[in-house]
């Protein structure tokens, strides 16, 4: 008999080729094994779900293919399939880290009582760690909270709600500050590395570039008021933030910047 927490991990899709496959492996791959794989295709006309079925038999593994009105969408109704304790989300063409990732988890989850554990993200085109802050604050909330990829949901934190689908962009970052100031979520950083992004998202476009400030300034004014949410854009500007997210995507240069971010990270969590 599986023992401990048992996790969901749910990967939406279309059309994802390959990647579905290779995400899956890591996936099945984990030492830990009480877990299930929850894929919520929107309709693959790729070929991909079917060659997923004939790569894999794993009793651990649910595919659905149901229509959906877009990521977050498809995000709300895989949740609605999962029956895990805790939901962790990756998008086709990430991975877990390596094949300890939920042992290791698991061994945190044992010694703390967290309605969300997060920690840190591989950005494989970048070739980097991601370091996320160890402390969920206002002023994180504002500027970056940990990706999706890197964070294990209670599932009690989608009884009431889920995504907001309004937010085409932005959706997992509302629902991240709905836990932290309606719901009043325990949040726990954990220094492991979870997943290994894949880059180059959805979010990622110039298009949805856009989207996402636009998105981002109407869910930090409703959550923060507008006066807080001003002083941090100020903070932000005066801070050069632009550049420094210039320096954090340059594959040459984000290695030492994310160097120097983990060690200020390090020193604050020591006080």
């Amino acid at each position: 008999m599986e023992q401990g927490t048992k996790y969901s991990v749910i990967v939406v899709c279309l059309n994802a080729g390959q990647r579905l496959c290779d995400t899956v492996k890591s996936i099945l791959g984990q030492t830990y094994r009480n877990f299930e794989v929850v894929i919520k295709d929107g309709g693959s006309t790729d070929g991909s779900v079917e060659a997923l079925a004939s790569a894999y038999q794993d009793s651990r593994l649910h595919v659905h293919r149901l229509k959906d009105n877009g990521i977050y969408d498809a995000m709300n109704q895989a949740v609605k399939l999962a029956a895990g304790t805790y939901f962790l989300f990756l998008n086709a063409g990430d991975s877990f880290y390596d094949e300890h990732v939920l042992e290791r988890i698991t061994d945190e989850i044992k010694h703390k009582k967290a309605d969300i554990i997060y920690g840190n993200l591989y950005h494989k085109a970048l070739d980097t760690i991601i370091y996320a802050a160890p402390e969920i604050n206002d002023f994180t909330c504002y500027r970056n909270v940990p990706c999706h990829q890197t964070c294990f949901y209670h599932r009690t934190l989608f009884d009431k709600r889920g995504y907001l689908p309004k937010y085409t962009v932005r959706a997992d970052y509302e629902h991240f500050l709905w836990c932290y100031y309606k719901r009043k979520a325990a949040i726990c950083y954990v220094p492991e590395v979870i997943a290994s992004y894949e880059g180059g998202g959805y979010s990622e476009t110039k298009e949805n570039r856009k989207r996402s400030a636009r998105q981002h300034r109407e869910i930090v004014v409703h959550y923060m008021g507008k006066k807080k949410a001003d002083f941090y854009r100020l903070v932000m500007l005066l801070t050069l933030a632009p550049l420094r997210s210039a320096i954090a995507g340059n594959a040459y240069l984000s290695g030492v910047y994310n160097g120097i971010k983990t060690a200020i990270y390090k020193d604050r969590s020591k006080r």
